[in-house]
């Protein structure tokens, strides 16, 4: 077996009541055997295959090696001289198998709208229906299953689609002025417990690269996403109803949120977000579903260089919730238009639903903030107040920045703030201390790539 697992281990296992994070004791995870060794047949060339290969589907041969493996053993995708590329359409990893890509191995989405339509003509287009795209890769009712390899899976959202003049990506440019693009996601997990995203580079999916929803138990490590700012909906990873998650060791860059947390029914609590970097994108973003809750999240030694948003949690009264016990820890964030945004208005379609958005115990320690930009904390009214504690945030030029605040209660200290937030029905509380905090300059590190 040519990848070979580091010796890094991560402990988040819960020690106190108290501490936001991942209940589990996460360890790297391990390539486990092989059972079904396949090899490519087709080239790419510049990134692209040739217009012959586009109707030369490993669908089949993909599915079979998949549903013919032992569970706890591996399908592994390697090249094969020049070869180094497998065409798809939808997928699925059974219950305990891992789906493992090479690395210079490429698992290329096929841009046939029908092979993913769940009912005829449903997808590649924009209408008002509910959604009507299988995802690339899905994981249903199969726990233990995984994505592993230091190859890349490129869902091609920026090509045109076959026979058709528009891309994915266009699609979700139509859908502005109205109605739903019908497009695949990349990776979906649902109702599966213990899934494992590990090594693999994730490009250019039609919508959101990985979400994880309705289980517990969600480990994510060393992912690397790349895909550009332009393309609308494709966030990095989103978990959803879910508890137990990790997301350690990733390198993320895309057009949408980096990571969010979508607390829909059921809710998202006990996950922990540590020692990552992000890149483009809309941020560390909480909702804008959250009427299911969140609460106990560890954010903790990430670095954000270059977002729209930095740390983010967005609701409305349309899709509110309680969001609480939340904790950011050792955040570095540069030229960022909105480094902090803590919104109870986002994107409100009104008329009010009883879904009030409501954000407590939201904590700030060892932030450092450069480049200037917007930082907003707006509770929604008197009876839905904003509580949060800032104990060492320090903005590089503070008169650079534009601070909006209301409907908020806010403990100062013990750490060095040097920036007081005031507006309508905003309370203080504590005294900060004196003195800076650590510079960030080993926090920002290049995108890294295995190319």
């Amino acid at each position: 077996m040519r990848i070979q697992p580091h010796c890094i281990v991560l402990i988040v296992a819960m020690t106190t009541a108290c501490v936001a994070q991942d209940r589990r004791t996460v360890a790297e995870p391990v390539i486990p055997p092989i059972c079904t060794f396949l090899q490519a047949s087709l080239t790419l060339h510049g990134g692209a295959l040739d217009a012959a290969d586009e109707v030369k589907l490993d669908t089949s041969r993909l599915q079979h090696a998949l549903d013919s493996c032992r569970a706890g053993h591996a399908v592994e995708l390697a090249a094969s001289g020049t070869a180094n590329a497998f065409l798809t359409g939808p997928i699925s990893v059974p219950e305990g198998i891992t789906l493992l890509v090479d690395r210079g191995v490429t698992l290329v989405a096929s841009r046939d709208p029908r092979l993913y339509d769940l009912h005829p003509g449903s997808c590649g287009v924009v209408s008002d229906q509910p959604p009507g795209c299988k995802a690339v890769i899905s994981i249903t009712n199969a726990p233990h299953a995984a994505v592993m390899g230091d190859g890349v899976i490129d869902g091609r959202g920026g090509d045109k689609l076959l026979n058709g003049t528009v891309s994915w990506w266009d699609l979700a440019e139509k859908a502005r002025a109205g109605g739903r693009q019908q497009v695949p996601r990349l990776i979906v997990a649902d109702d599966s417990n213990d899934f494992t995203i590990y090594r693999i580079t994730l490009r250019n999916s039609p919508n959101f690269h990985v979400v994880f929803g309705h289980a517990h138990g969600f480990t994510v490590w060393n992912l690397k996403i790349d895909t550009p700012r332009k393309a609308r909906n494709t966030d990095g990873v989103d978990p959803t109803s879910a508890q137990d998650i990790t997301i350690t060791h990733s390198f993320i860059r895309t057009g949408d949120d980096n990571v969010a947390i979508k607390g829909s029914k059921g809710g998202v609590a006990y996950m922990t977000v540590i020692a990552n970097h992000f890149y483009d994108g809309h941020g560390m973003s909480i909702g804008s579903e959250t009427f299911g809750g969140v609460h106990d999240i560890l954010v903790q030694d990430l670095s954000l260089d270059g977002p729209d948003n930095g740390l983010r949690i967005k609701s409305n009264p349309s899709r509110g919730g309680l969001v609480t016990n939340v904790k950011y820890r050792n955040i570095c964030i540069r030229n960022s238009k909105q480094p902090i945004v803590l919104d109870t208005n986002y994107n409100n379609p009104g008329p009010y639903t009883n879904r009030d958005p409501e954000y407590r115990n939201i904590r700030f320690e060892n932030v450092r903030i450069s480049g200037g930009g917007h930082l907003a904390v707006q509770g929604l009214d008197a009876q839905h107040r904003l509580s949060l504690a800032l104990d060492g945030v320090m903005l590089d030029n503070p008169q650079t920045y534009q601070l909006a605040a209301s409907h908020a209660s806010v403990t100062y200290g013990p750490g060095p703030v040097n920036f007081t937030l005031t507006g309508n029905d905003v309370t203080a509380v504590g005294t900060p201390g004196s003195g800076t905090l650590a510079s960030c300059s080993e926090m920002f590190v290049p995108f890294e790539t295995h190319e």
